[in-house]
C-alpha cells in the first residue's frame, strides 16, 4: 500500500512572496529572484522580466534544451539555467505551484547547495489550497544503461531514490551511496546544505571557455587532488553523493508532478537523468497519474480482487 503523508493530499503554494538575489555561476552576474503564490494545477514556471513582454516558460522535462553543465530550461529564444537546486526545494518541500520572477538567463548560486532557498521558502511559509495534488505514480519498472552510467524507476509506496557514485581517481571520493525517502522533513535535514562540487582543474577548464565566472569556494566544493581547498572543509562526510541526490530531485521534479516511485541511480548526471525521463514517458504504461484518494480506492479494488 502507498505510505504517503496525508499532509500531503492537497496542493500547496508559497503563503507569500520570498525574494533573494545572488551571483549566478557561470554568467558571474548578479541575478534577483521573487518568486510568487500561484494557483492551482499551476505547476513552478520562470518569467524572465529583464526581456520584452516578460516570456515565461513551464519547468517540465521537455522544456529542456541543454544539460552539459546545469539543467537549462528555454522557450521561443527564452532560457533559464541552472534551476535544478531551486527545484529540488520546490519539489523536497512539496510545493506545487509557484511564479518565479527572474532578471537574467540564469539562477543564483547561493551559496552551491539548496539550503538558502529552503530557508528562503520556509520563511515565506506554505499555503495549502482547495485541490487535492496530483501524483506521478509508477507502475512498472524502467531502466536506462550506458556503460557505467544506470538510472532505474521502480513501483514503491512512496518517493524514493538510492544514489551511488565512484570516483576511482580519488580518493577522497571513491564509491559513496546514498538511500532517501523524499520527505520534506529528510530533504531539508539530510540533502538540502549539501554543495555542488568540482576539481579545481575542471574549474579553470571552464573558466577558459567563459564557464564559471561565478564560481569561487563560496559557492561550491572544490577538490585539488585528494584536498578540499575550502577553509571550512566538507559539511558531511559523504557530501558528494548527497549533493548528487538534490540534482536528482531536481531533475526528477521536471516530471511537473510529485513521485510515487523508487529511483535507483549509479554515476547520473543532468544530461543522463533527462534521458531517462524521455524514455521513461515513452512507456505510458509504465506509469499513470492519480490523487491519493484514486491511489488508496484502486490498491483496495486490487486487494478485494485478490481475496476472491
Amino acid at each position: 500500500m502507498t505510505h504517503v503523508d496525508q499532509r500531503q493530499h492537497w496542493q500547496q503554494t508559497l503563503a507569500t512572496e520570498a525574494t533573494c538575489s545572488g551571483i549566478a555561476l557561470h554568467s558571474g552576474e548578479r541575478v534577483s529572484l521573487r518568486i510568487k503564490p500561484a494557483p492551482i494545477n499551476h505547476g513552478i514556471k520562470f518569467v524572465r522580466i529583464d526581456l520584452p513582454n516578460r516570456p515565461t516558460v513551464s519547468a517540465k522535462f521537455n522544456k529542456v534544451v541543454d544539460t552539459s553543465q546545469a539543467t537549462v530550461l528555454g522557450e521561443q529564444g527564452l532560457i533559464i539555467s541552472t534551476i535544478e537546486h531551486l527545484m529540488a526545494a520546490f519539489a523536497g518541500l512539496s510545493i506545487d505551484n509557484a511564479l518565479v520572477e527572474v532578471d537574467g538567463y540564469e539562477l543564483p548560486a547561493m551559496d552551491g547547495s539548496a539550503g538558502p532557498f529552503v530557508r528562503m521558502l520556509r520563511s515565506a511559509g506554505t499555503q495549502e489550497q482547495p485541490a487535492p495534488r496530483i501524483y506521478f505514480v509508477v507502475q512498472k519498472p524502467v531502466e536506462l544503461q550506458d556503460k557505467d552510467r544506470f538510472v532505474g524507476i521502480y513501483p514503491a509506496p512512496r518517493f524514493r531514490i538510492t544514489f551511488t557514485i565512484k570516483y576511482q581517481r580519488c580518493p577522497l571520493i571513491k564509491t559513496q551511496s546514498y538511500d532517501l525517502d523524499v520527505t520534506p522533513d529528510h530533504f531539508a535535514d539530510e540533502i538540502a546544505e549539501a554543495r555542488t562540487f568540482g576539481f579545481v582543474e575542471e574549474v579553470e577548464y571552464m573558466k577558459m571557455y567563459g564557464l564559471a565566472k561565478g564560481a569561487s569556494l563560496d559557492n561550491a566544493v572544490v577538490i585539488d587532488r585528494n584536498v578540499v581547498l575550502n577553509n571550512s572543509g566538507l559539511r558531511y562526510p559523504n557530501e558528494f553523493v548527497r549533493h548528487k541526490v538534490l540534482d536528482c530531485i531536481g531533475d526528477f521534479s521536471l516530471i511537473g508532478l510529485p513521485i510515487i516511485g523508487h529511483v535507483v541511480a549509479k554515476r547520473s548526471g543532468h544530461a543522463f537523468n533527462h534521458a531517462f525521463l524521455e524514455k521513461f514517458f515513452e512507456h505510458k504504461v509504465a506509469w499513470r497519474t492519480q490523487t491519493l484518494d484514486e491511489l488508496y480506492e484502486s490498491q483496495v479494488a486490487t486487494l478485494k480482487q485478490l481475496a476472491n
